[in-house]
């Protein structure tokens, strides 16, 4: 298949799939299967971490207000209620410190043992089960935490470890990790989105950025003719490719995100922890079959 059509069509999968919680990494590895790509790729595994920016780039574009509302009202946040601790930035920045260090730790070793479809699939059943669990629970009781203004320093170091399972097991969702652990310490479903959503921020800059500049620019071969070269070696093609991904997972996103809050504030998550079931069930059976392993 056309590269160029191999990224328009990853493209629309990372910006459906990026903020809900279901796995973009999931879907591009399988869509990537499908369209046998090489799992093990290097330029199409920094590929498929790198589009997510585009993605990223349309939340930041949505939520800017309200960004630009946090930076302005800090550290003593809206209501004047608030520390350099407990402000909304301050927490944010925390979980996100909570989840990198293990995740930056455990990255090769995740790679190497973590990165096959069976794994992928379990990570997309086990999920949905425990998210349609924790969601009907929280459905039933009161939450303790209205709105993100209003979070403590403990559900975000909650929240920011438990995220950390998204990057030690691939299919588990980073989306799903955050939004089922801030509801477990107490937080609304609009909560656990918005700080999920803030989260994803700085997490998939870092992630995202970091593999950029790692896999092309600091791992550095030799190759035939003496020359120095990156891990991943680029040229115009792969380039365009690449920004073909990054600018069609940016469209596609924006038009999810707003439909995703709507969604979510009527009926919950319910729906998401059903599909995450039915394909990772529906991966174990056929997968090695249609995909290979």
């Amino acid at each position: 298949m056309n590269p160029y059509i191999q990224s328009i069509l990853l493209g629309i999968v990372e910006g459906l799939t990026e903020f809900l919680p279901v796995s973009s990494t999931a879907h591009l590895r399988i869509t990537e299967a499908l369209m046998k790509i090489p799992l093990d790729d290097a330029y199409w595994k920094m590929y498929t971490i790198v589009i997510q920016l585009g993605a990223i780039g349309a939340l930041v574009l949505l939520f800017l207000g309200r960004i630009v509302g946090f930076i302005r009202t800090f550290p003593k946040g809206e209501n004047g209620t608030r520390t350099w601790l407990t402000h909304p930035i301050s927490l944010t920045l925390i979980a996100f410190a909570v989840t990198a260090v293990p995740s930056l730790l455990l990255h090769k070793w995740v790679d190497k043992h973590l990165g096959s479809l069976a794994v992928i699939a379990w990570a997309l059943l086990i999920g949905g089960i425990v998210m349609w669990v924790i969601d009907a629970w929280a459905d039933r009781r009161e939450p303790s935490t209205e709105s993100v203004d209003d979070m403590s320093l403990g559900q975000a170091i909650w929240i920011g470890l438990c995220q950390t399972l998204s990057a030690v097991f691939p299919g588990t969702s980073r989306s799903m990790s955050t939004i089922a652990s801030g509801q477990v310490a107490g937080l609304s479903r609009p909560a656990a989105l918005e700080f999920s959503f803030l989260l994803s921020i700085p997490t998939m800059i870092a992630a995202t950025g970091w593999d950029l500049v790692k896999e092309v620019f600091l791992n550095k071969t030799v190759g035939a003719d003496g020359v120095a070269v990156g891990h991943v070696v680029m040229n115009s093609e792969r380039w365009i490719v690449l920004a073909i991904g990054l600018v069609v997972s940016f469209i596609v996103a924006l038009g999810v995100v707003e439909w995703f809050l709507q969604w979510v504030r009527r009926h919950g998550f319910a729906m998401f922890a059903l599909y995450r079931i039915i394909l990772g069930t529906a991966l174990l059976i056929w997968g090695a079959r249609l995909i290979g392993s």
